[in-house]
């Protein structure tokens, strides 16, 4: 698809996405247009606010009590499975990597560059993964800073993320750029579906991955490897997951697409009250979900985490979270950082209009009407769409209001031109 092309497909989306009515859903005493929707959800732990609002009976609290909460077998599946859509035997939404709404969104990772229109609906998470390195390097000690690994790693090492311009895969290149590794030449990155991360370092084939709990805790507990860092530490309450909608079952469904925020807000309420913690580890570690011991799920989600190199940490507020400091709003802001990295690793060429895209894609005004909808009192809602500033482990600062100073401030990238 050449960009006049894609431009032009964009373009046309943004119509659609404008028919779908907003700021009205407030008045949510009317049911929703269908009791039922799928939505995908990979074995993660950050999948919990869908879990819990099938498991809890939110959805059907919000008169939906027909969702189906469905697993998905790989990232890539799920774009699949969305891009077929919930009314050709695929899925209306998903639990999320943010970037993927994006992508999925103007085509560039769906076949033939098809758009298939997009809508962000909430953040799913905060926090709450980590960067996992192989046993054998241990001794090197990399943690927050990768640079010991240096004397370890040759364009024949293999770094694992979960899906190329996702969250993991940004987030282990960061670690490696800031380091003086650049991810592009200097190691193989592979994509290896999250509950595939531990069996692949038990073959000795993988140096370090990326991905989200409960797997990076299994892999200290079976003792494969070790904790470097959690992304806590990386960016603090650095955004995750999100619920995302194609744009048409908003477009036809507006009440019931806030009946399904609301029921995940309420979710997220409940994942986050510290007396529920074990409960909802229970829930998640069933044969059903994602069938993993508790203990491998339980103590970091407590923020106890055993780095598996004589480090121990009780520090909730780098654990993951799915209502505290604001973690289910979906900050614009934050899409436009996971926008502007995707284009500092060729993933979208520059010049790419990321706030239209963000216009297009976030409906954070659903969120407010659903979370009004849920009884979220207004003083628990940011006032505005940005979180302003983020400064990262290494000093960088990425300003919304200048994404290309940032993208200036780095050494290391790949970037394509549009």
């Amino acid at each position: 698809m050449t960009m006049l092309t894609r431009r032009a497909a964009i373009g046309a989306t943004t119509a659609l996405l404008a028919a779908a009515p907003r700021g009205v859903f407030a008045q949510g005493a009317s049911a929703p247009e269908v009791r039922k929707a799928t939505l995908g959800y990979i074995a993660l732990t950050d999948a919990a606010p869908l879990i819990i609002a099938k498991e809890k009976g939110f959805f059907t609290k919000h008169g939906m009590p027909d969702v189906d909460v469905a697993k998905q077998a790989s990232w890539g599946a799920t774009r699949d499975n969305l891009v077929l859509g919930g009314a050709s035997g695929g899925i209306d939404g998903a639990h999320l990597l943010t970037p993927m709404a994006y992508l999925i969104h103007t085509g560039r990772i769906v076949q033939n560059n098809q758009p298939v229109p997009m809508a962000l609906l909430a953040r799913l998470n905060t926090n709450g993964q980590a960067i996992s390195v192989a046993e054998k390097h241990k001794a090197l000690g990399a943690r927050l800073d990768a640079g010991p690994l240096r004397r370890a790693l040759n364009s024949d090492s293999k770094v694992a993320m979960t899906f190329r311009g996702g969250t993991h895969d940004l987030w282990i290149r960061y670690w490696l750029a800031a380091a003086g590794i650049d991810p592009e030449r200097d190691v193989q990155t592979i994509v290896v579906p999250p509950p595939q991360m531990v069996a692949n370092m038990r073959v000795g084939t993988m140096d370090a991955f990326c991905v989200g709990e409960p797997w990076n805790g299994q892999l200290v507990n079976q003792r494969l490897g070790y904790t470097a860092l959690t992304t806590g530490e990386f960016w603090k309450d650095h955004p995750e997951k999100c619920l995302a909608l194609r744009a048409s079952f908003v477009q036809q469904n507006p009440r019931a697409t806030e009946a399904l925020t609301a029921a995940v807000i309420e979710a997220a309420r409940w994942c986050d009250e510290a007396a529920n913690k074990e409960e909802m580890c229970t829930i998640l570690g069933r044969r059903a979900w994602l069938n993993v011991p508790v203990p491998d799920i339980l103590p970091r989600v407590r923020g106890e985490v055993d780095y598996g190199d004589g480090r121990r940490v009780t520090n909730p507020d780098i654990a993951m979270k799915f209502w505290r400091d604001h973690a289910s709003y979906p900050f614009r802001s934050h899409d436009l950082w996971f926008l502007t990295e995707d284009i500092r690793w060729g993933v979208f060429p520059e010049g790419t209009d990321t706030n239209a895209l963000v216009a297009q894609v976030n409906r954070e005004d659903i969120w407010r009407a659903a979370a009004e909808r849920a009884g979220v009192r207004a003083a628990e809602t940011p006032r505005g769409t940005s979180r302003g500033r983020e400064t990262f482990f290494d000093g960088k600062v990425f300003d919304p209001e200048n994404p290309a100073a940032y993208l200036n401030s780095l050494a290391i990238k790949k970037m394509t031109g549009a």
